[in-house]
């Protein structure tokens, strides 16, 4: 399955001017940007903080950062209406649309090399004799989120076209909470293989912890890039979405989108702060462009209800 990348056309609010702007602020006097745990909660709020300074400074109102402790967290507090700003996975987005959240992706993620997407993949320990997913038959697996894409539903893909059906291959499936937590387990012994998400080996979840200290043998030796092995790497998958509940005025969605559109000329070292300088602008985007991660989602779904 493709992921599809290429863009449609800017969503028509783009192209107005707010003229009411003062009206939408008076409703909403703070905005919450909430995010899904792909990382731990510190360190989400150190590559966050001084974007969402910016942020508050760019529309004239409290932007205020929320931390999710997972995906459906997300999707019900945009539900409830009090997430206006969601910076989802694909899959917890397209889980949001298909249980009727209103809420539209207006800007995605473009990597350093201008690429639109990603991939998932699953890692082994390099001192362990796995070279292929075949061979972990009767080991621990380790998960990120059930709405994770490159933590679980794409893993699940790859599983199912390599014929194996987890729950009964694997011995046991730990679902880690964030992708850092499953990297842990693998480091720490607590599974023999985890699936992770990452755009180039030097450039995900494995290479931001290991820059940062975070990942030690059982003995306490900090581990490198040469410690951990690839075993399958699935196909590209779509970048996240920045997405605005529908009902927000759209005065007020088209002063959000021109924000983050503005920050990296506005604010550089806020914006690069969020990748490490690793990334270029958001681009525009539409729901239309997730419609593969629907169909995504509801493969996995009915895999797991077979």
């Amino acid at each position: 399955m493709r992921r599809r990348v290429l863009l449609a056309a800017a969503p028509a609010f783009l192209a107005a001017r707010p003229v009411l702007a003062a009206d939408w602020r008076s409703q909403y006097p703070e905005i919450v940007f909430a995010n899904v745990p792909s990382e731990n909660a510190q360190g989400m709020t150190d590559r966050f903080s001084p974007f969402m300074a910016y942020l508050s400074r760019a529309l004239g109102v409290k932007a205020t950062l929320r931390i999710a402790n997972d995906y459906a967290a997300v999707i019900e507090g945009q539900r409830a209406g009090n997430v206006q700003i969601a910076y989802y996975g694909p899959a917890s987005f397209a889980r949001a649309r298909v249980t009727g959240v209103a809420t539209d992706a207006v800007l995605i993620q473009v990597n350093g090399d201008g690429s639109k997407g990603y991939y998932s993949g699953f890692f082994v320990l390099a001192n362990t004799p796995y070279k292929t997913i075949e061979e972990l038959r009767g080991k621990n697996l380790g998960l990120v989120d059930p709405n994770s894409t490159s933590g679980n539903n794409m893993p699940r893909f790859m599983l199912d076209k390599h014929g194996i059906k987890p729950d009964q291959f694997f011995s046991k499936i730990i679902y880690t909470g964030s992708h850092e937590n499953a990297m842990i387990a693998l480091a720490q012994g607590t599974v023999e293989v985890a699936a992770n998400g990452y755009n180039t080996l030097e450039d995900g979840t494995l290479s931001r912890m290991l820059a940062k200290g975070m990942l030690k043998t059982r003995d306490g030796a900090l581990m490198q890039l040469s410690d951990f092995r690839l075993v399958l790497q699935s196909e590209l998958i779509i970048n996240s979405p920045i997405c605005l509940l529908s009902s927000l005025p759209a005065e007020m969605k088209a002063e959000i989108v021109r924000a983050f559109l503005d920050a990296p000329k506005a604010d550089p070292e806020a914006f690069n702060r969020l990748s490490n300088g690793k990334d270029r602008a958001w681009e525009p985007t539409t729901n239309a462009e997730y419609d593969e991660t629907i169909k995504l989602i509801r493969f996995v779904d009915s895999l797991r209800k077979a």
